[in-house]
C-alpha cells in the first residue's frame, strides 16, 4: 500500500505453548506484516485466533511456558529478542504504548486515576510540578474522554467502558512510535467506540516531532475497523489468512479469503449470516486449511496448507479486482 518506512516489521512470528504431557498449541504460526508510519493496520478474527497472544509476544508478556520464533523489528530492537530489563525500561509506554484487553487487571487498584496518570506524564513527558502535572494529567484524560469529575476515582469505583478510557489515556502519554490497541473499544457504546478510534487514529496522523507513528489495533469490532484503518489483516486459527486495503475489504472486490468474506457476511447490516462450525482447537490443528471444514468452497486441495500468496493463503480465493491485484 505504502513506500514509508514501516515503524513495525515483523517476520514469521510464531508462538507455541508448551503444555503437561509434551502437547504443543500453535497460538500463533509465521506471521508475516509491516505497519508503517502514518498507518493504522486493524488485526481482525474471531476471539481465539491468537490476536491478544501476538500482541503479547510483542510486549514481552508471554508466560513463562512460550516458545517464541521468527522476528518483529521496531527501529533497532527486535522484539522477540529483547529482555525484560530493556522491555520494562525502553520498551513499554516509550516505544510501545498499550491499550489492554483488560483495563482492569492493568489499573493498580489501590491508586486514583489521577495518581497514576499524573506519574506516567511525569515519567514519560519530563512534566514537573505539581500544578503542571495536575493540568497534563486532566488534558491526558480528555484525549480518551475520560471525565475529570473521576480522575479521583480507584479502578474499583469505574465501571467497565471508563476503566477501557482510563487505560486508553495511559497509553497515549508517551506518544510513543508504535501503538498497539488490543480491543480497545470493549465495553463502550457506539458513540465512545468512534471517538476512541478516531483519537487513535488521530495519533497517528498528527505527529508534530516529524517521527512518524503508526497503530496496531486488535479487534472483532468490524466496524471500528473499517472507520479508522488503511488495511485489514485477518487471522484464523493463528496464522494470517489475508492482507489487503481496507478499502478492498469493505468495500469491492470484497475479501478474498472465504474466512474474510464470511465475517463480513455475519453483520446484522449484511447478509447476517452466521459462519457454520466452529474454529479448530489450537492444540489440534489440521494439516491442511485450517477453515476448510466450515468453508463452502472447499475441495481436495484443502488438505495441504495453503502459502500466503497474492496477500491471501487460499487455494480457492474470491476474485480479486485487477487493480486491487496490482496493489498487492
Amino acid at each position: 500500500m505504502t513506500e514509508r518506512a514501516p515503524v513495525l516489521s515483523v517476520r514469521g512470528l510464531s508462538v507455541r505453548f508448551l503444555m503437561p504431557g509434551g502437547r504443543r498449541v500453535a497460538a500463533v504460526t509465521d506471521a508475516h506484516f509491516d505497519v508503517a508510519a502514518g498507518e493504522c493496520l486493524a488485526l481482525i478474527g474471531e476471539s481465539g485466533c491468537g490476536k491478544s497472544v501476538l500482541a503479547s509476544a510483542l510486549l514481552g508478556l508471554l508466560p513463562g511456558n512460550a516458545q517464541t520464533a521468527g522476528a518483529a523489528q521496531l527501529g533497532d530492537l527486535d522484539l522477540l529478542a529483547t529482555d525484560e530489563r530493556t522491555f520494562a525500561r525502553t520498551v513499554r509506554g516509550r516505544l510501545v504504548g498499550l491499550v489492554p484487553q483488560s483495563p482492569a487487571a492493568h489499573l493498580t487498584p489501590v491508586r486514583t486515576i489521577r495518581s497514576q496518570l499524573e506519574e506516567t506524564v511525569a515519567e514519560l513527558t519530563g512534566v514537573r510540578g505539581r500544578a503542571a502535572l495536575r493540568k497534563a494529567a486532566e488534558a491526558a484524560a480528555g484525549r480518551a474522554a475520560f471525565p475529570v469529575d473521576h480522575l479521583d476515582h480507584h479502578p474499583h469505583e469505574l465501571s467497565g467502558g471508563l476503566a477501557q478510557r482510563a487505560a486508553t489515556a495511559l497509553a497515549l502519554v508517551g506518544d510513543a512510535p508504535l501503538l498497539l490497541a488490543d480491543e480497545p473499544t470493549t465495553g463502550l457504546d457506539r458513540d465512545l467506540v468512534d471517538r476512541t478510534v478516531d483519537e487513535l487514529r488521530r495519533h497517528v496522523d498528527n505527529t508534530a516531532d516529524g517521527e512518524g507513528r503508526a497503530l496496531l489495533m486488535i479487534t472483532h469490532d468490524l466496524a471500528a475497523a473499517e472507520r479508522v484503518a488503511d488495511r485489514i489483516a485477518v487471522m484464523y486459527a493463528g496464522r494470517i489468512v489475508e492482507l489487503t486495503d481496507a478499502a478492498d475489504f469493505f468495500g469491492a472486490p470484497g475479501p478474498r479469503h472465504p474466512y474474510g468474506r464470511g465475517l463480513l457476511d455475519a453483520l446484522p447490516d449484511r447478509a447476517f449470516a452466521p459462519i457454520p462450525g466452529l474454529p479448530p482447537e489450537l492444540g489440534a490443528l489440521p494439516g491442511g486449511c485450517a477453515f476448510a471444514a466450515r468453508c463452502d468452497r472447499a475441495t481436495d486441495a484443502c488438505a495441504v496448507l495453503p502459502p500466503l500468496t497474492g496477500m491471501v493463503a487460499c487455494h480457492h480465493p474470491h476474485a480479486a479486482l485487477p487493480e486491487a491485484a496490482d496493489r498487492a
